[in-house]
């Protein structure tokens, strides 16, 4: 039997749990059926969300999303071809939404997040990261006051988290960000938010770290792990097996069809992002703008202006429907005037995610050898350092820094 621990998926948040196993001096083998990080973690919006704290499921989106649905190129769209297969995700979604689930979900929520801070600062400043980190904040707009008064009960949830903020105005507002449509009456700033000069880049600096630490990668595509003895089995597509003294399923989107092979029914859907990067210079961009009327963000990087967002709940097989990523485009254009949006590159992604907001992080009911770690929706580069320590600590059987139990993968 090996004594590596297998980690299945080379995406930030696999490389963030190779990086801790590694530091308790564990040897570590991803495996992955593509490039490194060339998933949901090449093309995101950058952004280390702590301040973000409320689920996707609630009611306040339950309201907007008929409206969103009767667009299909706004906010949410459900590709009627896939509503029969979604219908029972959406039913949990719906469920995760009522008050009493909600505010549950937002609290776990709160504490993950203070967990992720501190995780991704001490990973980024012992990995060699710091280069790639930038601390200028996140600025949401609003259109009217009334869509102002209508966040403020997220806003008034955050200030109870301890998150800091500034709801700005005229002066302050162009200060923060000029150039903007005067469509724009409001908007809140929160410092607190930070992102990443380009998030494929720091992804590849994650992984150099891992590699200089002994980190071993293998290619291929994983389609079954499986108790083995005192061990763990590895089928690949291609024939080849590979042993391990304990596996990590994190692979994402991807991961729904291992964890069922196992015998644990986890409600994993894909949500299809959209977006464009536009050369660097398109826009003088000052920090992440965040469109939440709308879905979208636009985001400052060093290899571009990225504009993307929105939902597209059509799992991973249909084919992407570029004009999504062109309509928010032209918004962009009318909310920037003078953004140039020529010479922009298109892509997709797809977000593992899960009804209620929370990852899935823990045990298969089938080994205790094998752990998974997926299904952080729109924040698996926020929260994959956190996700990082807590599988770490569950897979040397220390006590995890924070209660694990609210992302128990049984807990569906």
């Amino acid at each position: 039997m090996s004594d590596e621990i297998a980690i299945v998926g080379a995406g930030i948040v696999g490389l963030a749990i190779a990086f801790h196993l590694q530091r308790d001096g564990n040897r570590v083998r991803l495996i992955e059926r593509g490039g490194v990080a060339e998933g949901a973690s090449f093309g995101n919006a950058g952004a280390f969300a702590f301040t973000d704290i409320l689920p996707l499921a609630s009611p306040g989106i339950l309201r907007k999303a008929p409206k969103w649905l009767m667009d299909p190129l706004g906010p949410l769209a459900i590709p009627p071809a896939c509503l029969p297969n979604i219908a029972p995700w959406l039913l949990r979604f719906w469920r995760a939404s009522l008050p009493d689930r909600y505010r549950h979900s937002m609290e776990v929520q709160g504490r993950l997040m203070a967990y992720a801070a501190d995780s991704m600062t001490t990973m980024v400043a012992e990995a060699g990261l710091a280069d790639h980190v930038r601390s200028n904040g996140n600025l949401e707009l609003y259109e009217s006051e009334a869509e102002l008064a209508a966040s403020m009960a997220g806003w008034q949830a955050r200030e109870r988290a301890g998150i800091g903020f500034e709801h700005v105005r005229g002066a302050r507002l162009a200060e923060l960000q000029p150039g903007l449509s005067p469509r724009f009456v409001a908007g809140t700033f929160t410092p607190g938010w930070k992102s990443v000069a380009d998030p494929y880049l720091f992804a590849l600096a994650l992984f150099d770290a891992v590699m200089q630490r002994g980190g071993a990668i293998a290619r291929g595509e994983v389609v079954a792990v499986e108790p083995a003895g005192e061990g763990v089995t590895l089928r690949l597509a291609d024939g080849t097996t590979l042993a391990a003294r304990q596996a990590v399923i994190a692979g994402g989107a991807w991961s729904r069809p291992l964890a069922k092979r196992l015998g644990d029914a986890i409600p994993l859907e894909t949500e299809r992002g959209y977006n464009t990067t536009l050369p660097p210079g398109a826009f003088d961009l000052k920090r992440q703008v965040t469109f939440g009327g709308h879905g979208f963000v636009v985001t400052p990087l060093s290899t571009g202006i990225r504009v993307g967002g929105a939902v597209e709940l059509g799992g991973l097989k249909l084919p992407p429907n570029f004009a999504r990523s062109a309509a928010m485009l032209t918004k962009a254009a009318a909310f920037l005037p003078g953004l140039r949006t020529d010479g922009g590159k298109q892509w997709i992604g797809f977000r593992p995610s899960l009804p209620d907001s929370l990852p899935a992080i823990g045990a298969s009911r089938a080994s205790p050898r094998i752990f998974y770690a997926f299904g952080h929706g729109h924040l698996g580069l926020t929260q994959s350092a956190a996700t990082g320590r807590l599988v770490a600590d569950l897979a040397t059987g220390r006590t995890p820094g924070i209660d694990p139990s609210p992302f128990r993968p049984d807990r569906f």
